[in-house]
């Protein structure tokens, strides 16, 4: 990662970990593509490699990052779809040129236009956010447990009873706080 941001926040469904480039919503908010090419870097971290963005493409980004966020959060709590949302995700989706491609080794991989460009990128983005959101793959949507994240992700596990956007994170950050309110509750013995 390029020194002075913050690093991304990996996870395995495209659309959820995109919306994490935003991260702490509720709290001190951290912007993690705060330039064009910080989020250059990010769509090659998922193979979605580009040549340049520009700071309308990466307004572009952010839009469609907020619309895919707004839309997940109403599907997890099971909300109605916000229209513009929908119509964000939607124009996104249709105004891409790229194609999924079938490696050696079986599997998907996502081809983008000749130009390589930010908006090829940004429909597989949101053909996978449609993906999700329509309940079309086996997982479900859930919103992270921490008070400051809230983040939308995207359940795959077995029970389907997650409850951290990243366990690495969130989940460790509430249970040493849980921890340490219990140890102020029940001081050990002095010594």
């Amino acid at each position: 990662m390029r020194a002075g941001f913050p690093d991304f926040r990996l996870g395995s469904v495209l659309a959820t970990s995109f919306t994490g480039t935003l991260s702490e919503r509720h709290g001190d908010a951290v912007e993690r593509i705060p330039t064009p090419q910080r989020l250059v870097d990010w769509l090659a971290v998922y193979g979605l490699a580009v040549d340049s963005c520009t700071t309308a493409q990466l307004d572009l980004a952010r839009e469609l990052r907020e619309s895919i966020h707004a839309a997940a959060t109403a599907a997890a709590i099971q909300d109605v779809l916000p229209a513009p949302a929908v119509h964000v995700i939607n124009n996104r989706s249709a105004q891409g040129r790229a194609a999924a491609i079938l490696t050696p080794e079986g599997k998907r991989q996502w081809q983008l236009g000749s130009a390589s460009c930010v908006e090829d990128a940004l429909s597989v983005i949101a053909a996978d956010a449609i993906s999700i959101i329509s309940g079309e793959r086996d997982g479900k949507l859930a919103l992270c447990a921490s008070p400051t994240c809230q983040a939308a992700f995207f359940d795959t596990s077995q029970s389907r009873t997650r409850k951290w956007c990243d366990m690495n994170t969130c989940g460790n950050r509430q249970k040493k706080a849980r921890f340490n309110a219990n140890q102020r509750r029940n001081p050990g013995p002095a010594e």
